[in-house]
């Protein structure tokens, strides 16, 4: 039996079902009545982990959830076809297979063994964890600008292994490995 978790103890990074779905709380905020017999709120800030929707939702302090069957597992990026995006599980060694609209912007970021994160419900595969940066080698790159190099604070445009463009130091060269945060999408250094 799963333990239940009343709204007030909902707090940010909770996760929570609700209606047989997992939310992850975003924000909650309390709100006490003045007058006696008023009754304690709690207004949640949610997002679904299987739809990705986000909605704001008031509860009753003392309203019941139940803790999801959800989970972390450690996957490797193996490849992508018409079905999805399959990965491996490096625990079990079993292939776990994303839709497309599950992978979403990740795909910039997906090359052949990336190490990364799965969240799975109930066994079966929701979102993926991006580690904080990834390295990818620049397949395109225009040359810099002579004046470029004495500023330094000039960029020019880069095309990565995925397909991807970011903006790079004019010093960044073809075939070159460079490190981008996947977060910001941006150039983060050298390899």
């Amino acid at each position: 039996m799963a333990a239940l978790l009343e709204a007030l103890e909902i707090k940010r990074k909770t996760v929570f079902e609700f209606e047989d779905a997992p939310y992850v709380c975003m924000d909650s905020d309390v709100s006490t009545p003045t007058a006696r017999g008023g009754q304690t709120l709690v207004r949640l800030k949610m997002r679904n982990l299987v739809t990705g929707a986000v909605f704001d939702k008031t509860f009753k302090a003392n309203d019941k959830f139940k803790e999801p069957d959800v989970s972390l597992v450690p996957a490797s990026f193996l490849y992508s076809d018409g079905e999805g995006f399959h990965f491996m599980d490096q625990e079990s060694y079993e292939t776990l297979t994303l839709a497309g609209d599950k992978v979403g912007d990740a795909v910039d970021f997906l090359t052949e063994g990336l190490m990364l994160q799965m969240h799975t419900y109930n066994g079966n595969p929701i979102a993926l964890q991006l580690p904080l940066f990834v390295e990818l080698e620049v397949t395109e790159t225009e040359p810099a600008a002579r004046g470029d190099f004495s500023s330094g604070s000039g960029t020019k445009s880069a095309k990565v292994e995925t397909g991807m463009t970011v903006r790079v130091p004019p010093f960044v060269k073809q075939g070159e490995r460079i490190k981008i945060s996947t977060d910001s999408r941006e150039f983060a250094g050298r390899v």
